[in-house]
């Protein structure tokens, strides 16, 4: 499974550095759709739904978080990709059929 968040992506050349390009998350029937409440942040959801809190990214890309911060405002509907052993291994193979 990739820890690396930027191992399955592509890069996108700006004048003075590359952005990575993730690939979308699929909705699928096991997503689970929750709350935000005060005080979440994308890495203890991460922790709370995956049992491991760097997959933060997974939650910010799949509910189009932008960068900078951990913070997630309450009462926002997040979707949380599950399980999470299947996302990474569509990852994986799409990026071998490139």
């Amino acid at each position: 499974m990739a820890l690396n968040r930027y191992l399955y992506t592509k890069k996108t050349k700006n004048k003075r550095y590359e952005t990575p390009t993730f690939s979308s998350f699929k909705r699928k029937a096991t997503d689970m759709y929750v709350f935000s409440r005060e005080g979440d942040r994308l890495d203890l959801l991460s922790q709370e739904f995956y049992g491991d809190p760097r997959y933060w990214w997974v939650i910010a890309e799949a509910n189009f978080i932008g960068k900078g911060t951990f913070a997630v405002k309450p009462g926002l509907q997040l979707r949380i990709p599950k399980p999470i052993d299947n996302l990474m291994t569509e990852l994986e193979e799409a990026e071998k059929d490139k």
